[in-house]
């Protein structure tokens, strides 16, 4: 793997000019009883939110990159009927840009240093530990334990042994505090079957990629040791394939989906067991799907199951291939008119489960066909892992273990998840 920069994608318009606000979230919040509009990076390229009030917000939405400052100054004076001055207008853009919310050349040259930096990185960090699950290795673990030991838990993670093969596995990634006990099950499943040593996890890529694929070298750390990637298997995939699937390894960098099943792994195998992973993000299926193809005509989705099954044909191993899916996103949150009701949130469940009739039935392409007819209405993130899980087993079989629903009525959104061994 080279270390040498990767080309840009970001446009460089000055902010000075045109200012341009790049791809990111913006919601409503209350701080301390006032009313702002939250500004977050999906991408988590700019690492802090930006709080703003009314008239920030209001200015903010005109940097669309269409108007000019003087442009932004005369509709701010036609909404508010207030005067701007040019030095505040500058201040406002000179913070957001500051930030790494604009898109302009000062970001450019921040996004670039970032790529260049992952690349020459020898690890990938764990970026998530401190946020989305507890930071430090003895926290970690009594968070974990808790979810094994709460009620609805399996009680403990000790390896028993089974007759049955595990060969895959679907769990969540929803933070660990709203998904703990569904991940506690799904990895006590795997705690049961002794031998396992090579982990192909195919995680869910939730931003946009040049490819349907990335892959990674770079081991995956986590606060209870690394998990350590295959180069062997991970280069004889790459071999195999007409593209470079490490163009788009910049999104491992901030994605969650593998580094949640990476701990998972190094808690239920304990630090002296030796393992490796195969660590895939799957980008959307969604330019597969509103052309009303099924996703086993898929160029690329062919010669990548092809290229993983004739490698797992190649190396021994104890193979077991983990998809990193939740399911449903539904409600204001996600772009939805309205939040979840509990009758809604009925007819998720049910829409849902009939999804996961077919994943027990190790169907792929029903999988992807039911998404399909729905026209992913419900904007199921889980289904190109575990369909690509589904593609690359040998008649698989599977076995529900949990569903859940994560709601926030108030907050007017729910994500529902699973947790399901394949044999």
């Amino acid at each position: 793997m080279s270390c040498a920069p990767s080309p840009s994608f970001m446009s460089n318009s000055p902010q000075g000019l045109n200012p341009r606000l790049r791809s990111v979230e913006a919601f409503p919040i209350q701080v301390e009883g006032k009313h702002l509009t939250c500004l977050r990076d999906p991408l988590g390229l700019a690492e802090q939110p930006i709080f703003l009030n009314g008239p920030q917000a209001f200015l903010v939405s005109l940097m669309d990159g269409s108007n000019s400052l003087r442009d932004i100054q005369a509709r701010f004076f036609r909404q508010t009927s207030e005067l701007l001055t040019t030095e505040a207008l500058e201040n406002l853009v000179k913070q957001i840009d500051d930030h790494h919310y604009l898109d302009s050349s000062s970001f450019q040259i921040y996004y670039d240093s970032l790529v260049q930096e992952f690349r020459c990185a020898r690890t990938r960090p764990a970026r998530h530990a401190g946020t989305a699950y507890a930071g430090n290795e003895h926290e970690l673990r009594a968070q974990i334990d808790g979810f094994f030991a709460n009620a609805g838990g399996p009680g403990s993670a000790a390896e028993v042994l089974s007759p049955r093969l595990l060969r895959g596995l679907v769990a969540p990634h929803i933070d660990f505090h709203r998904g703990g006990q569904s991940y506690a099950l799904a990895y006590k499943a795997l705690a049961e079957h002794s031998g396992l040593d090579r982990f192909i996890i195919f995680g869910t890529c939730h931003n946009p990629m040049g490819r349907r694929f990335a892959l990674t070298e770079k081991d995956y750390e986590t606060p209870l040791g690394a998990a350590a990637a295959d180069r062997e298997f991970i280069r004889s995939v790459a071999q195999k394939l007409p593209w470079d699937p490490f163009e788009d390894e910049f999104a491992h960098r901030g994605e969650h989906s593998i580094e949640f099943q990476a701990v998972c792994l190094r808690y239920v195998l304990g630090k002296g067991r030796q393992f490796t992973i195969v660590p895939i993000l799957v980008g959307s299926f969604h330019d597969i799907l509103v052309t009303g193809r099924a996703a086993a005509e898929d160029a690329e989705i062919a010669v990548m199951v092809s290229a993983i099954r004739d490698t797992m044909a190649e190396l021994p191993g104890r193979y077991c291939i983990i998809a990193g899916a939740d399911l449903a996103h539904v409600g204001l949150n996600f772009g939805d008119a309205a939040g979840p009701s509990e009758a809604s949130l009925r007819e998720v469940a049910r829409a849902d489960r009939e999804f996961l009739k077919f994943v027990e039935q190790g169907a792929a392409e029903k999988t992807f066909r039911f998404i399909a007819a729905e026209r992913d209405r419900r904007r199921v993130c889980g289904y190109p892992p575990i369909y690509m899980t589904l593609r690359c087993l040998e008649n698989p079989q599977g076995e529900l273990l949990n569903y859940r629903q994560w709601a926030d009525l108030e907050a007017g959104s729910s994500v529902s998840f699973a947790a399901l061994a394949i044999f």
